[in-house]
């Protein structure tokens, strides 16, 4: 029973040590084999386990003489030499009192601390840990390996580093994870590869294969990944509802293969069940693409289109057509996009909350106006750098969106002392507020705003011609705000 024992958690750490040799880093630290008695024995197979497990032996101290002479040896013919040797015989009796046993006799060592918490406290510790540290883990002792392959602990993968070769790593660990149920790994849901420079369509595709109950998956600065592996896995992972691929240059659409696409049903139509995407600096995205995304993505409710350079008002009118429940959307620094792309945005009415349009140099009050008049429940709002605001578009901002919590007009040269007393009137929720290098800003503006809104928890004039004497009253009506100015005098 012993052997088999000892077989099948060979077997264990082997696979524990391969998992961890891909995952990890880290060298592998190869345990030395103790070197072969030369004695015989009685009991080849029981001396052949006491010089790996010393447990049920004396340890017996280096030179010795005669000792092996003594009672209780094994063997008359075995020299010692420097190393400590373990030696077996049958438990001394409890009044021996020959000195050579009371010195070869140690006390046992103290448990370590953490080996006393119950298996469900190491299992929530592990549960903090990232996949690497995670197999690590695994190789310490037989208990640590059970408990760091607990399938609750498997429903996220997290690997990070340049230099860890992911497409290696996705492969073994999916196939340990795949011994239960053959192919599939039904529990993980989570795959987080963001920074992995090495990951390519090879890993993606391993994903794609063996995880159909995939639901969120970040590949963020992955460049080398292509619309094709993308396509495998939002055909082959149908729960998929939050993808991450900003940073990802190769990306210009979100499809179904043609093959998932055939064998879908009339009835079920080409959708696709994603609802959070992310495409932050896809430089190639085109409208076209953003049209193919639109008629596959219906469900969006969150899209981020930061640095889509290549977007202009016609692909915020797909956008549109087809997505009509987005809550959050930014085309910051899409320097195409006008007050006719706001116009288009603008009819996705109160079902918009979050709106990004920073650095859209086109867009002036005529667009804020259809933005305020239309969507009515917004709370955020970053126009920083829209230089074609005024007063005028603050002010329809202000008595249409009475619910706004968060507004940036920074860089608006044209927004004055007038817009802001007209928003602290209307916007009594207003908790950020970001005017900087607004250079028509004074003091009496910020002390109408502190005090109407004295929710106010994040203030930004920096680089404002402002007072120390408007600063210390904003600091006295709103004693939670925290103030980010360039006022040296005021501290």
């Amino acid at each position: 029973m012993g052997a088999n024992n000892g077989k099948q958690y060979g077997s264990e750490g082997k696979g524990s040590s391969s998992i961890s040799s891909d995952v990890s880093s880290s060298t592998d630290h190869t345990p030395t084999k103790a070197q072969k008695n030369v004695g015989t024995s009685e009991d080849s197979d029981l001396s052949m386990r006491t010089l790996s497990t010393p447990s049920p032996a004396l340890i017996c101290p280096p030179n010795l003489p005669g000792f092996q002479n003594g009672r209780g040896s094994s063997t008359s013919s075995s020299s010692i030499t420097g190393e400590t040797v373990a030696m077996v015989h049958s438990p001394p009796p409890t009044r021996l009192t020959h000195p050579l046993i009371r010195l070869a006799s140690r006390p046992q060592k103290e448990q370590a601390s953490i080996d006393r918490l119950p298996d469900h406290s190491v299992v929530h510790i592990f549960s903090f840990l990232p996949t690497n540290q995670l197999c690590r883990c695994a190789r310490v002792c037989r208990r640590w390996y059970n408990l760091a392959w607990d399938p609750r602990l498997w429903r996220t993968i997290r690997l990070t580093g340049e230099t860890i070769n992911v497409d290696r790593a996705l492969k073994v660990l999916t196939r340990r994870l795949c011994q239960d149920t053959p192919n599939v790994c039904l529990m993980l849901e989570t795959v987080t590869v963001s920074g992995c420079r090495r990951l390519t369509d090879r890993g993606l595709y391993t994903i794609a294969q063996c995880c159909p109950e995939l639901r969120r998956l970040e590949v963020s600065g992955c460049y080398n990944i292509s619309n094709e592996a993308v396509f495998d896995v939002v055909s082959l992972c149908p729960n998929l509802e939050h993808l991450d691929v900003s940073g990802c240059s190769k990306v210009t659409c979100i499809s179904l293969t043609r093959e998932a696409s055939i064998k879908l049903s009339p009835l079920h139509g080409k959708q696709i069940s994603i609802r959070y995407l992310d495409m932050t600096d896809c430089f190639v995205l085109e409208d076209e693409g953003l049209h193919t995304i639109a008629a596959h993505c219906t469900q969006l409710t969150h899209l981020y289109l930061r640095r889509c350079v290549r977007l202009t008002d016609e692909g915020l009118r797909y956008l549109v057509i087809y997505c009509a429940s987005i809550k959050e959307l930014s085309v910051s620094d899409c320097r195409f996009v006008s007050d006719f792309g706001l116009r288009e945005i603008a009819k996705l009415e109160s079902r918009l909350r979050y709106l990004s349009i920073a650095h859209c140099g086109r867009v002036t009050d005529v667009g804020i106006r259809y933005v305020a008049k239309y969507c009515s429940k917004l709370r955020y709002l970053n126009a920083r750098g829209c230089e074609g605001i005024t007063d005028h578009g603050v002010e329809y901002l202000a008595k249409n969106c009475t619910k706004l919590k968060s507004l940036d007009i920074g860089k608006c040269p044209l927004v004055s002392d007038t817009g802001l007393e007209c928003l602290a009137l209307n916007c009594f929720n207003l908790k950020r507020l970001s005017l900087k290098s607004c250079e028509s800003i004074t003091g009496q503006g910020l002390q109408i705003v502190a005090a109407n809104c004295f929710d106010l928890q994040t203030l930004n004039v920096q680089d404002c011609e402002v007072s120390v004497e408007a600063l210390r009253f904003v600091k006295r009506h709103c004693k939670r705000c925290v103030i980010e100015h360039t006022n040296p005098a005021f501290f």
